[in-house]
């Protein structure tokens, strides 16, 4: 999903997916020579991509500080799930009003993934589980619906990152798998309710317990999302 076709863009892919699967931890710092050296790439080129990333919210880049993987704070963190809320319940309304079949397909062809990696991958398990709810909004066939819930999601995995305490995959799995039923009966007002108890579920497994960020091996980290001949 989302990925991207000029010289710059390997890196914004890698960096991003990285993020997203919280092997870079918030607050870790993003040397541009580094990546450069990691990716053979120049240094204006590794900084295209940590400005997209920026804008998206996931990297912070300050002037003459460098950038390094964006920290959320607990009052941004109640903020983006509240917006993640409405966003997912236009998506639920939406698909319910539908061809189900075609949607139901596809989302249960992606519960497999999640079920085949579960306690198995726990990188891929965590992109996955995101990758659920960007699909369902792509299923709407809103280009604009799907990139909000895109960003949205992705600034969800950050706070999770620093947030969220231990808890078994199993739980979202059940959770992804009811809201698949409730799509296919057509029934809007529980697939919004199965949501919306999803989501909770998922902010209820945040805390504020960071700990200390910022010393992961970036260079190490990143060489296990180089893509060969990219």
């Amino acid at each position: 999903m989302y990925k991207s076709t000029t010289r710059s863009f390997p890196v914004y892919d890698s960096l991003r997916q990285a993020i997203i699967e919280q092997a870079l931890k918030p607050g870790t710092k993003l040397p541009e020579d580094s990546i450069g050296e990691t990716f053979s790439v120049s240094r204006t080129t590794v900084r295209n991509a940590l400005v997209r990333l920026d804008a998206e919210g996931l990297v912070d880049l300050q002037p003459n500080r460098g950038a390094s993987v964006s920290v959320p704070t607990i009052e941004e963190a109640h903020d983006i799930f509240e917006m993640r809320q409405c966003l997912e319940r236009e998506v639920m309304d939406r698909l319910c009003r539908m061809d189900k079949k075609p949607i139901v397909k596809a989302l249960k062809a992606h519960l497999v993934e999640e079920k085949k990696y579960l306690d198995v991958d726990t990188t891929r398990s965590i992109r996955l589980a995101g990758e659920f709810h960007i699909l369902l909004a792509e299923l709407t066939g809103s280009r604009i619906l799907a990139n909000y819930v895109n960003e949205i999601v992705s600034r969800c995995s950050l706070i999770l990152a620093r947030f969220a305490q231990a808890h078994s995959a199993q739980c979202g799995l059940d959770e992804h798998t009811e809201i698949i039923a409730a799509i296919e009966a057509g029934d809007a007002d529980r697939a919004i309710m199965q949501m919306h108890r999803h989501l909770h579920s998922v902010q209820d497994r945040a805390l504020l317990d960071p700990d200390e960020r910022g010393k992961e091996d970036v260079s190490a980290i990143l060489a296990r999302y180089i893509v060969p001949n990219a």
